[in-house]
């Protein structure tokens, strides 16, 4: 047997019809329920410490964590979960879900994903129900938010790569949304931000999707060690 398609290859890769296109707009709108506005990835850590005060340190902050941090392997984790469902691999998406809940580097950044990934499968169970989603078991513990993600849309036949495109722009606007918040910027800045961070991430997804789980890593070591102090800043906003 071959080794898999991957990225531009395989199935994944089809047109999006009008109906997936709305669905994943829904899906991670920011008014979707994950309570995703309330994490910061670290961030209100970095900007309470006078380190990122601008939108251009702002930018550079989040493309970092795009290409070699959470950006990245989150992306990574959500293709093997969208194969695993696609290939109906329920030992598949156990091991991607067990690696992603693992892989967190520190309490918020866990309860950041799980929480995420709890709240997004409570919702597609509820208005878009499918049986695929039964290869998470029931109660699904301890599912990250790119694995939620990745095999929900694998189990409505949302196109691979549209879905990850799609969960990397939101997460990269949810980033821009809290650096907006709390540096404090004008929306103008923070849609200046959104421009300049646009042409990154097509290939972000690419990488990604060519990978898989033995090329997950990251080296974001500023944004973890952000995270991990986040837990004791005095005065917060944010839940991470």
């Amino acid at each position: 047997m071959g080794p898999r398609p991957r990225g531009n290859d395989e199935p994944g890769a089809v047109a999006l019809t009008a109906i997936d296109l709305s669905r994943l707009m829904t899906w991670l709108s920011p008014s979707f329920p994950v309570g995703g506005y309330s994490y910061s990835h670290g961030l209100e850590w970095e900007i309470g410490s006078g380190k990122i005060r601008d939108a251009a340190a702002l930018a550079g902050w989040i493309a970092d964590v795009l290409r070699h941090g959470a950006g990245r392997s989150d992306l990574v984790f959500l293709a093997e979960s969208w194969r695993a469902v696609a290939g109906g691999d329920a030992r598949a998406l156990t091991e991607v879900a067990e690696l992603a809940a693992a892989f967190a580097p520190s309490a918020e950044r866990r309860l950041e994903t799980l929480a995420q990934g709890a709240a997004f499968l409570l919702a597609i169970r509820a208005v878009w129900p499918s049986p695929a989603l039964d290869l998470l078991g029931g109660s699904a513990p301890e599912v990250a938010y790119p694995v939620a993600v990745g095999a929900s849309a694998a189990a409505h036949a949302l196109p691979l790569v549209a879905a990850a495109q799609a969960f990397c722009q939101a997460f990269s606007a949810n980033l821009v949304s809290a650096g907006v918040r709390l540096i404090p910027l004008g929306q103008t800045d923070g849609l200046r931000v959104l421009a300049q961070l646009e042409p990154l991430i097509p290939g972000i997804v690419a990488g990604a999707l060519a990978a898989g789980l033995d090329d997950v890593g990251g080296v974001a070591v500023a944004a973890d060690i952000a995270s991990m102090r986040h837990e004791t800043q005095y005065t917060r906003l944010f839940r991470s």
